[in-house]
């Protein structure tokens, strides 16, 4: 009969508590982590350079989310550019711009205050601040020492003295030192200042820089800064949003002179034209003596006026396309005079010119600042070559419209030709003066009056934002925060703890815990025995009442589990590997079951390295060898122990050549059927299984085996083939017995590697109850 353990699988887990009966029994290894995690966390507070959070809020002027300008201001500026609030979030964080504050504030040069084991920002309490003459070949240092004299107000580095407010030459380059009017008492400590590399002065500043939405539906903009002095990040977040609406108002100012130059140009172009004009009529008059002209005449010259207006104006159309096609077609507009639409008749040509405008500069603008497969000037790229060909369709549509009409003036002025053949010569001449001269002043009259709309454009430029709320920074430092420091450092240390514990006894090769065991093998375990520290090989005697004595007695009652009784009475005794304890089981289970008033007897079949017979203190005689070779009777090798009158033993004897071989003559279990008439219960101690064979040669004679674990000994290995070997070379009803169970831990009384419950007993025999769950 074969017993295996039966694997619930819906028992539910105590996650909690199997955790603290885990750890619980090494506290003082927590204690110390701990310790070491909150002086680490009080160095690192002490050490850390504390933060300051600096906010701001800007209104963007988004007419899509309700920032639209007034009626009276928008009719004034017609230069303005619809703005889309994500676009402005990526332009307000442009390295560009970060550059320029960097630049401006010479954030370039930091100074320090040298202090222990640290350094701390001097930008508010520094007697000076440093500027590059230039930056553009600026060497980068580390560290340069400096005094202030405060009563000459003189730079000192060096041995070497400087003055303030004036460029001199330093080794670290032209250097100019500012008073600083934020210092207001004398520093004390050494003091120094760092040269940086702008662009990476700007990256940090970009990293440290937040700008978000307060929520979809507005256009108000964020912007957050973590800076080590509050003065600093107000200076920076301040400077940040001047640099932006400055930034804005010159692309303004830009669009708004080129149209200006436009316009101006050709308001002297026709100047030019009506001044040459009005010298051939005042010659043709001269000459020819024509004053006044027939009421015919003036009749025709209405019609045809009206008529030549018409042409002129369209013509002019053509001119304005002609400067459009030209400027839609060039590919660099950064520099370019936009021209102006005045006199198309189509609002969409102007609305596209200036998308196209913006696009392109917006474009420029974003290439100095993002790479060039960046997704949004990926998107502007597209955005710009979608434009161009729907300009130039729309121009071509607008040129075949005008060209139908031009004909159809042409032909009714072919008409009035023929007319005209029949006036006089001179009012013909005249007349065809007075028709260019009208088109020309016509034309001029009309740029006279775009300039001025455009000069009111440009005067009333403002920026298309609006600071809501001005830098300000919070009054306590936000990093590092203390709270969340210890509180960190406290977790740290228990969880490395908890992996220090668990790393040692998990991740050994060697068996740790009871639930290995079952996770191997589907062998029942009987019973555990904890650790004994005393040399004495024999730990169970009626006068001693030991937590170790009342495992043995609990393994005594776990027997009847696999089947030993009074018939089935034979329990052999075995192990994997020598040194796991199989013998001291043995010794001590027998006696456990001699004091219960049985006769029980011992064999030692370990032929290869017997240990019973000096553990019991047995003489040397005659043994199992002498049987089994048919030298002895068994009467002749059975001896009383001293250590109970029902503990009998038979000792190995002289250990044969091949023991193995001497067990299978069959003498073997003729001894095993003499013993079984005398004795109660009988006991064979024999070798490993895996060294030799002798165990699995006894098994078929035996009811019942007990295979021997040692914790923290037996390899895992062996355990995990325990099962397979069991079917090749069948253990006649297995069981387990977990050896050597040691406490958990620093305390004596945590036996947390196995289950169950036990015993232990003090000097005065007072019982107390110990749980060795774990």
């Amino acid at each position: 009969m074969q017993f295996s353990r039966k694997v619930e699988n819906d028992k539910s887990t105590n996650i909690v508590t199997q955790g603290v009966y885990r750890f619980i029994p090494y506290w003082p290894l927590f204690i110390v982590f701990l310790m070491i995690g909150l002086t680490g966390a009080y160095v690192y507070l002490k050490l850390a350079t504390p933060m300051y959070e600096t906010t701001a809020t800007l209104l963007i002027k988004d007419e899509n989310k309700g920032a639209a300008e007034s009626k009276t201001v928008e009719s004034l500026d017609m230069l303005s550019t619809k703005k889309i609030i994500e676009n402005e979030m990526e332009v307000i964080q442009s390295a560009s711009l970060l550059k320029q504050v960097v630049n401006t504030l010479h954030l370039y040069a930091p100074v320090y205050r040298e202090k222990t084991l640290k350094k701390e920002t001097a930008y508010s309490t520094s007697p000076v601040s440093i500027e590059m003459g230039s930056t553009d070949k600026l060497r980068v240092v580390e560290k340069v020492y400096f005094d202030y004299d405060y009563e000459k107000a003189l730079v000192i580095i060096n041995n070497r003295t400087y003055p303030v407010n004036q460029l001199v030459n330093t080794p670290y380059g032209k250097l100019k030192f500012i008073k600083n009017n934020y210092a207001e008492q004398q520093i004390e400590g050494k003091m120094f200042f760092s040269i940086l590399n702008p662009k990476d002065v700007a990256a940090s500043v970009g990293k440290r820089l937040s700008v978000s939405t307060s929520n979809k539906m507005t256009s108000i903009l964020n912007l957050s800064l973590t800076e080590d002095d509050p003065k600093k990040g107000e200076d920076i977040l301040n400077e940040l949003i001047t640099a932006y609406n400055q930034a804005i108002l010159k692309d303004k100012n830009n669009l708004a002179g080129n149209t200006l130059e436009f316009i101006e140009a050709r308001l002297s172009a026709v100047q030019q034209d009506l001044e040459s004009i009005e010298k051939r009529i005042e010659r043709f008059k001269s000459k020819k003596g024509a004053i006044d002209l027939s009421t015919q005449g003036q009749l025709f010259l209405q019609n045809v006026s009206a008529n030549d207006q018409k042409m002129s104006d369209i013509n002019m159309q053509l001119a304005v396309l002609d400067e459009v096609q030209d400027f839609a077609a060039s590919s660099n507009k950064s520099s370019g005079i936009v021209p102006s639409t005045l006199g198309v008749s189509d609002p969409s040509l102007s609305q596209l010119i200036d998308k196209l405008y913006t696009s392109e500069l917006e474009y420029d603008r974003l290439r100095k600042t993002t790479g060039e497969n960046s997704p949004l000037l990926v998107s502007i790229a597209d955005r710009i070559n979608t434009l161009r060909p729907g300009i130039m369709h729309n121009i071509s549509s607008q040129r075949r419209s005008l060209m139908a009409s031009k004909n159809n003036l042409n032909s009714t002025n072919n008409s009035y030709s023929s007319m005209l053949r029949t006036m006089p010569e001179t009012e013909r001449e005249l007349l065809d003066i007075n028709r260019e001269q009208g088109i020309k002043s016509n034309i001029y009259n009309f740029l006279l009056q775009k300039r001025e709309e455009t000069a009111l454009s440009h005067a009333s430029t403002v920026a298309e934002s609006r600071v809501i709320d001005n830098a300000s920074s919070s009054d306590n430092p936000v990093n590092p925060k203390k709270k969340v420091i210890y509180l960190s450092s406290v977790l740290l240390a228990m969880i490395s703890a908890m992996g220090f514990v668990y790393g040692r006894e998990s991740l050994s090769r060697k068996i740790m815990f009871r639930h290995e065991i079952e996770q191997y093998t589907d062998l029942p375990i009987i019973g555990e025995i904890s650790i004994e520290s005393s040399d004495n090989p024999i730990v169970i005697s009626n006068t001693r009442k030991t937590f170790i004595a009342e495992q043995f007695r609990k393994l005594r009652m776990s027997l009847n589990y696999i089947g030993v009784n009074s018939k089935r009475k034979r329990i052999l005794v075995t192990s994997s590997i020598s040194g796991e304890g199989k013998s001291f089981i043995a010794s001590n289970l027998a006696l456990t079951l001699a004091l219960s008033n049985r006769k029980v007897i011992l064999l030692d079949f370990d032929l290869n390295n017997p240990t019973l017979r000096s553990k019991l203190k047995i003489q040397e005689m005659r043994g199992i060898s002498e049987y089994l070779q048919g030298e002895a009777e068994a009467d002749d090798i059975i001896v009383q122990t001293d250590v109970n009158p029902n503990f009998y033993m038979i000792p190995p004897g002289s250990l044969p050549y091949n023991p193995t071989e001497l067990i299978m003559n069959g003498k073997a279990e003729e001894l095993l059927n003499y013993l079984d008439g005398i004795f109660d219960f009988i006991i064979i101690d024999t070798a490993p299984v895996l060294p030799v064979t002798d165990a699995y040669v006894l098994s078929p004679y035996c009811d019942a085996t007990l295979f021997v674990i040692r914790h923290g000994y037996t390899p895992k290995l062996f355990i995990e083939r325990l099962d397979a070997n069991n079917k090749i070379n069948h253990l006649n009803n297995a069981a387990i017995v977990f050896n050597g169970v040691t406490p958990r831990g620093f305390g004596s009384s945590h036996y947390g590697y196995g289950y169950g419950y036990g015993y232990i007993y003090d000097d005065r025999q007072t019982r107390k109850r110990l749980s060795l769950n774990n």
